[in-house]
C-alpha cells in the first residue's frame, strides 16, 4: 500500500533574490513524500507565479491525483493525469526515489546515465544597481562562472561593472523576457566584447520570433520559451540552446526526454533550476553531467540547506548525498 503525503515549506534566503520580475526573500516549497512499507521517497517543487502557479494551486493538484498515486500510478501514467508542471515533478521525483529506495538501484543508473559528478555551476547575482552589483561580483570573483541577472536599465554598464570586479570570472546573462528585440540587437556587440557567453531569454516567450534573423554574436538560451520535449523543434531556428528545469518539465523523467532531443535537434543544453533546497537539485544533478551549462546554485543562495546537500569544494558543485535523493 502506497501512502503519500504534501507539505508547504518555506526557506529563508541569505538576502534578497531580484530579477525582472521582482524580489524574493524565501523559497517556498512543496515537499512529497511517498511511503511504501519501509521505503520513502521524496520529493520537491517550486511553485512558479510565472506559470499561473502559487503553492495553495500546486497542492490542491497533488490533491487531487492522490486516489492514483495511492493506487500504484507510475511515471508515464502521472504524466496523463497531470500536466507538466511543479505539482508533476515532485510526484515524478518522489517516484523515482521511491524506485531506488525499494531496491531498483540508483536512479542514475536506471537512467543509463553516469553517477553524479562535481560540476561547475553558474552563481547567480541578482538584478541591483551597477554600484551593487560590482559590489556583488567582487565579493564572488572566486567563482568560476557568474550569471548576472538583468532588466532593460543599463544593462552594458551592469555587466562592464560586474567585468572589472570579476575579472576571471566566465560571465552568463539572464534577461527574463524583459528586453527588445532593438536593445537585444544593440547591446550583443557590447556584450560579445566583454567576454559574456550566453544570453538567456531576452524576449518574452511568444515574442521571439525576431530573434531567428538576428546576427547573434553571442548564443542564446530560451527558458520561459522551452518547457517540454514537444517545444523544442519550434525553438531551433531562434535559440542556439534551451534551458531545462524540472518544474517546467514535470520531473525527471520528462527532463531527460527533453535533453535527449534537444541534442538530436543539434541544440545546447543548459540545465536550470529554481531557488530551491537540494532536494530539488538532486534529480537535475543527473542531467547536469550531459549539459553544456549548469546552473544549479539554488541552495547556494539559501541561508540554510537540507542535511546531506550540494556544497562547493574548490570551486565545484559536490553531488549531494543519496540518502537525501535517489540511492
Amino acid at each position: 500500500m502506497r501512502h503519500l503525503s504534501v507539505g508547504i515549506e518555506s526557506w529563508a534566503l541569505r538576502e534578497p533574490f531580484r530579477i525582472s520580475r521582482g524580489v524574493k526573500t524565501a523559497a517556498d516549497v512543496v515537499v512529497v513524500r511517498l511511503t511504501e512499507g519501509a521505503a520513502v521517497g521524496m520529493g520537491e517543487c517550486v511553485p512558479y507565479a510565472r506559470y499561473g502557479e502559487t503553492v495553495a494551486g500546486v497542492v490542491a493538484a497533488i490533491e487531487a491525483a492522490r486516489t492514483a498515486i495511492e493506487a500504484g500510478i507510475d511515471r508515464q501514467e502521472l504524466a496523463h493525469i497531470l500536466p507538466a508542471g511543479a505539482a508533476r515533478n515532485a510526484l515524478d521525483c518522489a517516484l523515482w526515489d521511491l524506485s531506488a529506495r525499494r531496491g531498483d538501484g540508483p536512479v542514475w543508473r536506471q537512467l543509463g546515465l553516469p553517477p553524479p559528478q562535481p560540476l561547475v555551476t553558474a552563481y547567480t547575482l541578482s538584478l541591483d544597481t551597477v554600484e551593487n552589483m560590482a559590489t556583488a561580483a567582487r565579493l564572488n570573483a572566486h567563482r568560476p562562472l557568474l550569471k548576472l541577472k538583468l532588466d532593460a536599465e543599463s544593462p552594458v554598464e551592469k555587466v562592464a561593472a560586474v567585468r572589472r570586479a570579476a575579472p576571471q570570472a566566465r560571465i552568463v546573462i539572464d534577461a527574463n523576457e524583459a528586453w527588445t528585440l532593438e536593445l537585444v540587437a544593440a547591446v550583443l556587440p557590447q556584450l560579445y566584447a566583454l567576454g559574456v557567453e550566453l544570453l538567456e531569454q531576452p524576449l518574452p516567450a511568444g515574442q521571439d520570433a525576431g530573434l531567428a534573423s538576428l546576427q547573434r554574436t553571442i548564443p542564446i538560451a530560451a527558458d520561459e520559451s522551452c518547457h517540454v520535449t514537444a517545444d523544442l523543434a519550434g525553438l531551433c531556428d531562434r535559440y542556439d540552446m534551451v534551458n531545462i528545469k524540472l518544474d517546467k518539465t514535470g520531473g525527471l523523467t520528462e527532463a531527460h526526454a527533453a535533453l535527449c532531443e534537444a541534442r538530436r535537434l543539434g541544440l545546447k543544453v543548459f540545465v536550470g533550476c529554481m531557488v530551491a533546497t537540494s532536494l530539488a537539485m538532486a534529480p537535475a544533478m543527473l542531467l547536469a553531467a550531459e549539459a553544456d551549462y549548469v546552473d544549479l546554485d539554488g541552495p547556494l543562495l539559501l541561508a540554510k540547506d537540507r542535511t546531506g546537500g550540494v556544497r562547493v569544494v574548490d570551486g565545484l558543485l559536490q553531488p549531494c548525498a543519496p540518502a537525501l535523493w535517489g540511492g
